[in-house]
Parts: C-alpha cells; sequence; structure tokens
C-alpha cells in the first residue's frame, strides 16, 4: 500500500450501541510513516465528503461489532488511484490521537468515556449545540495541524528516517482559520529556533536536485526541504514522486513560498501593505518576517498595528459539559473584532511549555497546572498559553481561560495586552519561557517572582562563579575558549579529564568528557557558533564525585528546603538520565549541612522568590557547586510527591506575595519511606546508537518507586521503568574500573544466589581475590561470546561500565543486543550495586501495595 493515504477516525460508542464520529483526521504523509511521526489535519482537508462518511459507516460498523463502550481510534488506508479502503488497526481506548482529537474538536474523550463506562449514555450527556452528544457531529469552522517534535541531535550515529517505528519525543498543535494560518502556527510552536519553513539548516544551499534526492526518505526535515525544493524550481510533479503526498498540500507549500518571494524582493524594508497582510492572513510570524526581510521584529509589529491586522480570537465550544471554551487567534478575517471578552477580575498568565522534547517534558506541565490550581485558590482568574495537546494544562477547565497558542513573543503579548493580568509566570514552562522572559520584559511585561536579571545571572558562567567566590563556596576549576589553543591551555591547568560544553546552548546539549589533547582538539574543530560572546566552557571533570540536587523555595530572604536528593549514578551521567533517590543514602552530615548552607546563601544572594534547583557534586569529601537554576527543574514532581509539599503551588503562593513563614512547611523527615525516580530511555527506537549515558540528556521520561526501603523503592522504579530485574541466573560482569566496589558488587549478587561470567580482566581480577565466576569471551575473540550468551538466554543481567573513548566503542555491541533482547543492564557500578540492594529487598520479602497518601500520613 505503499503511496496510499492514512486516515483516522475517532469514534465514541455507549452501552445502547449508539454512536457518534467525534474527529476525522488526515495524516498528510502517506502509509509507512508512523501516524505519531506524521503531519496530520482535523479536519480532512482532501478527502471527499463521501469517502469520509463512508470511512465513518465502517469505523462504526467495526466498534458496533466489537461491542466497545468508550472511545476508539480507527485507522484506515486509502489508495487515492481507486479508492479501496482497508483497515490498518483499531485502538479500543484512548490514545495519542484520541488526545489530539479531543483538543482538536473541544471534545473530551476520555471524560466522556469515563462517564459511558459508569452507566451514563450519549443521550444524558449535555451538548451545547443539538441538547444532547447523540446528536453531535464534527462541525467547526477552523483547521488544526498537528506537528511531531523529534531529538534526533541527541544520539550520535542515529540515522534521521521516520518509518513504521514513531521517533518523535513529542508534538504540537495549532489553530487557525485556513491551513496555511495553522500550518505555519504549528511550525512556530515546536520550539526547535524556527519561525517559519524557509532558510532551515544548510538546504537553502543546495541544488534542486540535492533537495529532490533528500525527499526519497521521509525525515523529520522533509517539509523544511520541500520549500526550499519548491525555491529552487522543483514542480508539484517532482516533489509528489518523491514523497507521495497528496497534491493539495504540496500546492499549498508552494502558494507558501511564491508569497515569500514576493516579500523577498523587499529586503531591508517593509513591503507593501497589501503584501504584509496577505502575509500574516497566512500565518507568517513577525519573526519570521524580520529574518528574511533584514528588519526589527518590533517594526514588523508596529507597522501590522498600524494597519489593523491584529490577532482577534475564536471560541472552541467544549462538549458534553456546559458552559466551557478556549481559544484560538487568527489574522485571516479582515474584521478584526474579538470574540473574547476579557473581564476585569484579578488575573494572572501563566506560560507552559510547549512541546515535550529531551529536556522539557510533562515535568514542567505538572508545574504549571499547580500553578494555575494555586492562583485559582488565592482568588485570580488564570489564564494558561500553551500549544502542546498532550499536556494537562490545555485541558479546558485547568485554567480559568485557555489559549491554545505558540509561545511566542508575538503571540502572548497579543494576549496579554487583550486581557492585561497583573503579570506572567515564566518561572514553570522550562526554557520556554525564559527564552521569551527579556523581550516580554522590554516589551513592558510584569514578571512575578525572580527577576529576569537573576535567572540571567545564574545562567551567565563568568557572573555566577564570581558570586561564587564571593559566597566563597567552591565550583570545579573552569575557564572558556573561543579557539584550540586557549582550550588546550585551560585543560592542561585544571587537568583530564574535562567537561566541555558550548555557552551559547542549554539543557546539556553538546556536552562531553574529554581525556586528551586529541580529543580535546576533534572536539574543538567540530564546535560551530564560538565566539568572544560565546566561547567554549571548560571545566574540570569531577571523578568518582557523587552528584546530588536539591530543590528550594524563597521569597527573596528566608529559604525552605524539604530534602536533598542523591544521583544513584556517579557525576559524569545527565541528571535528568540519573536515577536519584529521596532521602539520601550515602550523602555524610557534614556534606549534606554543606549543601543546605549552600543553596541558602545562594538563593539568598540571587534574591530567589519562587522556586530554584541546586545541583552539587561531592569529590573527596568536598562539595562542589555545578550549577544554580532559579526556576522550576524537572525534579519538582518527584519532591512534591515523595515529601508531600506542593513546590508548585507554594512558590506561586510567594510569587504573589505570601512569606515562607505564612506557609508553614516542614522538611521532610527521614525513616518513613524512600523514593525513587529512574529514568526512561527511548534507545530501544534507535537501535544504531549505543546505549551509553553520558552528560547529555537521552532520557524522554521517567517513573517513581516509593517504598519503606531504599531497595524496594528501586527495584519497584526500575520495574515501573519497563526493567525487570531478575531474582536468579547470571549475571555478566565487564568493567573498566577495578577497585573495591567490583568486587563488591561480585559477592552481592553471588550471595543472592546468581552465578559470575565476567570477560578476560574482570575474570582475572576476581579471580586473583577469591572470587568464584566463569570466563566468557569477548565478539572479537571467537565463540561462544557474549552475544551468544545474549542471544541463548544464558545472560540474565549485565553490568558493563565503560570508562573512555575506546571503551564506549569497544563494548557498544553488548549494550545493543541487550536492548535488542530485553536483557536488563546497567553502564554505572552506583545503578549495578543498587540493583543488589533492590533484588536483595525483594527476595527478602513480598513488595507491599500501599497508597501515596498512606507513605504522606506517616510524615511528620
Amino acid at each position: 500500500i505503499l503511496g496510499w493515504e492514512e486516515l483516522e477516525v475517532e469514534v465514541v460508542r455507549d452501552a445502547t450501541g449508539a454512536l457518534i464520529s467525534v474527529c476525522l483526521i488526515e495524516n498528510v504523509d502517506p502509509v509507512g510513516v508512523h501516524t505519531g511521526d506524521s503531519f496530520c489535519t482535523a479536519p480532512m482537508m482532501t478527502v471527499p465528503a463521501d469517502v469520509q462518511e463512508d470511512l465513518q459507516k465502517k469505523a462504526w460498523k467495526i466498534i458496533d461489532t466489537i461491542g466497545v463502550i468508550g472511545g476508539t481510534n480507527v485507522q484506515f488506508a486509502r489508495n487515492p488511484k481507486d479508492g479501496r479502503i482497508v483497515i490498518i488497526e483499531i485502538n479500543p481506548r484512548t490514545s495519542r490521537s484520541s488526545a489530539l482529537a479531543s483538543k482538536a474538536t473541544g471534545f473530551p474523550i476520555a471524560l466522556i468515556s469515563a462517564k459511558l463506562a459508569s452507566g451514563l449514555t450519549l443521550s444524558e450527556i449535555p451538548y451545547w449545540r443539538d441538547g444532547s452528544l447523540d446528536k453531535y457531529t464534527p462541525s467547526g469552522d477552523y483547521v488544526v495541524v498537528k506537528f511531531a517534535r523529534w531529538a534526533f541531535e541527541k544520539f550520535k550515529g542515529v540515522q534521521d528516517k521516520l518509518g513504521t517505528q514513531m521517533k518523535a519525543v513529542g508534538e504540537v498543535m495549532s489553530i487557525g482559520k485556513n491551513y496555511k494560518e495553522a500550518f505555519q502556527k504549528a511550525i512556530r510552536s515546536l520550539e526547535n529556533g524556527r519561525m517559519g519553513l524557509g532558510f532551515a539548516a544548510d538546504f537553502n544551499s543546495k541544488t534542486k536536485e540535492e533537495l529532490l534526492e533528500m525527499l526519497c526518505e521521509a525525515t523529520s526535515e522533509r517539509h523544511f526541504v520541500i520549500y526550499e525544493a519548491f525555491r529552487k524550481g522543483a514542480t508539484i510533479e517532482e516533489v509528489q514522486a518523491k514523497t507521495l503526498m497528496n497534491r493539495w498540500f504540496l500546492e499549498q507549500a508552494k502558494e507558501l513560498v511564491e508569497l515569500e518571494e514576493k516579500l523577498l524582493e523587499n529586503k531591508g524594508s517593509l513591503p507593501a501593505d497589501a503584501l504584509l497582510i496577505q502575509a500574516k492572513k497566512d500565518g507568517f510570524a513577525d519573526a519570521y518576517l524580520a529574518k528574511i526581510l533584514g528588519i526589527s521584529e518590533k517594526t514588523i509589529r508596529e507597522k501590522r498595528i498600524a494597519l489593523g491586522v491584529v490577532e482577534r480570537w475564536e471560541a472552541v465550544p467544549v462538549s458534553g459539559v456546559e458552559n466551557a471554551c478556549y481559544y484560538f487567534s487568527t489574522y485571516a478575517d479582515s474584521v478584526p473584532v474579538t470574540e473574547v471578552p476579557a473581564s476585569t477580575k484579578k488575573k494572572v498568565m501563566v506560560l507552559g511549555g510547549g512541546p515535550n522534547r529531551i529536556g522539557q517534558g510533562i515535568e514542567f506541565d505538572y508545574c504549571c497546572c499547580h500553578a494555575a490550581m494555586a492562583l485559582r485558590r488565592m482568588g485570580y482568574e488564570t489564564i494558561m498559553v500553551n500549544c502542546n495537546p498532550e499536556t494537562v494544562s490545555t485541558d479546558y477547565d485547568t485554567s480559568d481561560k485557555l489559549y491554545f497558542e505558540p509561545l511566542t513573543l508575538e503571540d502572548v503579548l497579543a494576549i496579554y495586552e487583550h486581557e492585561k493580568p497583573e503579570g506572567v509566570i515564566v518561572q514553570f514552562g522550562g526554557q520556554t519561557p525564559l527564552n521569551l522572559a527579556r523581550k516580554l520584559a522590554e516589551a513592558g511585561v510584569k514578571i512575578l517572582g525572580t527577576s529576569i536579571d537573576t535567572i540571567d545571572t545564574a545562567e551567565d558562567r563568568d557572573l555566577f562563579r564570581l558570586m561564587m567566590q564571593k559566597l566563597e563556596i567552591p565550583m570545579p576549576e573552569a575557564g572558556m575558549a573561543i579557539n584550540i589553543e586557549q582550550a588546550l591551555d585551560i585543560a592542561h591547568k585544571v587537568g583530564y579529564p574535562v567537561m566541555i560544553r558550548p555557552s551559547f546552548v542549554l539543557g546539556g546539549r553538546g556536552m562531553e568528557v574529554v581525556y586528551d589533547d586529541a580529543a580535546l582538539k576533534e572536539y574543538v574543530s567540530k564546535a560551530i557558533g564560538v565566539t568572544e560572546d560565546s566561547p567554549l566552557l571548560i571545566d574540570r571533570f569531577l571523578q568518582n564525585a557523587l552528584e546530588c540536587e536539591c530543590d528550594a523555595l524563597c521569597d527573596g530572604n528566608d529559604v525552605f528546603i524539604p530534602s536533598v536528593m542523591e544521583h544513584i549514578e556517579l557525576a559524569g551521567i545527565h541528571s535528568g538520565d540519573s536515577a536519584c533517590v529521596i532521602p539520601p543514602v550515602h550523602i555524610p552530615e557534614k556534606q549534606y549541612a554543606d549543601i543546605v548552607d549552600y543553596t541558602r546563601k545562594i538563593a539568598r544572594e540571587l534574591k530567589v522568590v519562587g522556586l530554584m534547583n541546586m545541583q552539587y557534586a561531592v569529590e573527596n569529601g568536598k562539595v562542589y557547586v555545578i550549577e544554580a537554576n532559579p526556576r522550576a527543574s524537572r525534579t519538582v514532581p518527584l519532591v512534591s510527591k515523595v515529601c508531600n509539599i506542593q513546590m508548585a503551588g507554594a512558590a506561586t503562593e510567594l510569587m504573589m506575595g505570601k512569606k515562607l513563614e505564612e506557609l508553614n512547611l516542614k522538611p521532610f523527615v527521614a525513616g518513613t519511606h524512600y523514593g525513587v525516580k529512574e529514568a526512561v530511555l527511548p534507545f530501544d527506537k534507535f537501535p544504531e546508537v549505543d546505549p551509553v549515558l553520558g552528560p547529555e540528556m537521552r532520557s524522554t521520561g521517567e517513573v517513581l518507586g516509593i517504598a519503606p526501603d531504599f531497595g524496594t523503592a528501586f527495584f519497584k522504579a526500575q520495574e515501573a521503568a519497563g526493567v525487570h530485574l531478575p531474582t536468579e541466573g547470571t549475571v555478566l560482569i565487564t568493567v573498566a574500573e577495578k577497585n573495591d566496589q567490583v568486587l563488591e558488587l561480585a559477592r552481592g549478587f553471588i550471595e543472592l544466589g546468581f552465578k559470575i561470567k565476567a570477560t578476560a580482566g574482570t575474570y582475572d581480577f576476581y579471580v586473583k581475590n577469591g572470587i568464584a565466576c566463569e570466563l566468557i569471551k569477548k565478539q572479537c575473540e571467537g565463540r561462544p561470546n557474549i552475544v551468544d550468551g545474549i542471544v541463548n538466554k544464558k545472560i540474565s543481567l549485565i553490568v558493563n561500565t565503560p570508562v573512555g573513548k575506546r571503551s564506549v566503542t569497544d563494548d557498544s555491541y553488548i549494550r545493543k543486543n541487550a536492548i535488542k533482547l530485553r536483557v536488563p543492564y546497567f553502564t554505572t557500578l552506583a545503578a549495578a550495586l543498587a540493583t543488589v540492594k533492590g533484588i536483595a529487598a525483594v527476595k527478602a520479602g513480598a513488595v507491599d501495595v500501599e497508597s501515596i497518601q498512606a507513605h504522606h500520613g506517616k510524615l511528620k
């Protein structure tokens, strides 16, 4: 079915057999690209009405035959040449498409499905248009576009190639009055540095032939490549032959290119009024127009406002409840009249986090939601801005008003000027709103909580280091370099290994541990964008250091610290990928006290109002500051749930003027329970990538295990993450380092009844120390070898700790085969030792189940 269209129908059925179609979705990418990776629209843009009717009848017949109660997604393939339709699959449950369908139509499928499951019927549930939901039909004078967000840049050696295995890590949804507007709103919602389709990467520098060749396989960049191919003169037919996409969508893209080329004729100045007006109706962002024209975004904004070209908003009514809706903006209609009245109540605006991606996920949405709850309790009207259909913040009832909009200066400013809130909260949405904060403040927006200057100080390594020197708080020796000579000089001064990263990229991007001059030269030679203003940061890498984190609340003076988190992996593993535990199990009392003391000093010096996250490393008994983040962090939900302290809600109260002493917060007291967070990693989606952890974050989610003891909590966390730890069998141990911990590890497994297999170096070390084990060959040493042992299920668990570049390369086949054949593996000794404790705890007795409320009830 190569080249067939992929189409989806979202259906709801009740116990009486009544059926309704909620939403019809058209995948722009043909069959062969997973629906989670495919760009899609609602309603269907190119499918004839009679075909849509036929699809609904087929879906209804299938669902009725099965007898599903609630929501179901049905996926079809259709041959555009002869009209033949085949079914691909059904999901008789809420799915990824259900979230999109719900937000696209204002029909809360999960809520309605729950009501139907409890015995209600569609005829008993209200519908804003026709009385009851059994009369529901898809409607709405707007177009919705979903666009996926990928993270291929996080995985060295990965192939950017889309197929039947989903690889997206998130998605955005946009709403516009026409397809072009919705399409371009989706692009500027992606948070990938692109505000439009043109001039992405180096595609504009390529020839038409090169671009067409790039379209032979579907990639995450295909729509940007298509855009430049049209600019270089490619025809609809040529692009369609390569992509197999519906002609109509290609025509729309080509028309955008043609309009952009007219705009480019005015490089360096404003275009004609009529051309600017048309560009805004077709969804061109102010920031993108400024980029292609070479003028300021402020100039574009002021000109269009003078022309009366301003955003107006329309409502999406919510079905199944009474008097609820959310809003989207448009420039497409010529009459500049808003349909969204602004109240005179005191109100606060909360900026969400945009699409989920590695480094910024659902944890920030959690914070935004709890901020809205806290504000509501305090009597404020809440205004939420976000574009992620997967999140709770874009549920209609999380806030008083939801604007389903991109997180850009243009869109946020328009809403702010319309609603006139008392201020905007930016510290809960991760990096997305923080990137906007300075420009918003310059435009007159009041930023609530920690000041923009404070956030900038914490992110400026020079300024932050000066502050630490003033406070007499240790940081690893470091320096900044803009060329190889400076980099080598710093590395020789601080000593190898060193941690190197670009100063102009946030969130751990491009971070690497370098062990020698050759590797340093290679890194610097490949570094792009290094200047006097954007140097490379080089720190001494803290070896065998225990990494810790600390979340704190501050009202500008007083500081509250609920607990300290201990990372299970040692320093060098990104905090987002490391497992961690609350309360800590290995931090000595003196170092714990230092961490608390340093956190208080730093929060007061920065005059933080709200949340702050601190990262530390303990090396040879000395605590070093790694970084400060005066905002919500990835760990806020973890701390909140383990310690029974709603950190985001409390921070919101502080931002609105309350003092810590008014909140009556109490620190977590060790002894009641342990909480272990484990990262969920997507290596099974990228079989060509070595699944080893390092300083760049790769996890796409996390889980939490809670139990009265550390071992059981760790075991639960592994199970929740899909790592099923064995309680018997054979453990393969092949480690670069040979120390007492390696001996402790083997003895621990032997005491639990496991047998040990080891490669030559590790085997010799064990035999020398009197530990019984069996020698196993590496892949290059003949057969039977490690791979044979994994394939033949003679290895139950793997411990493989790469150190240095050569080791990482040599042993990658071990880790790749472990992923492929679902054998638990650990690449750090710390995690392996925790595994011993986890297995021991489970073998000692059954894992009890207890509600989190019961755990919280034990807290003093």
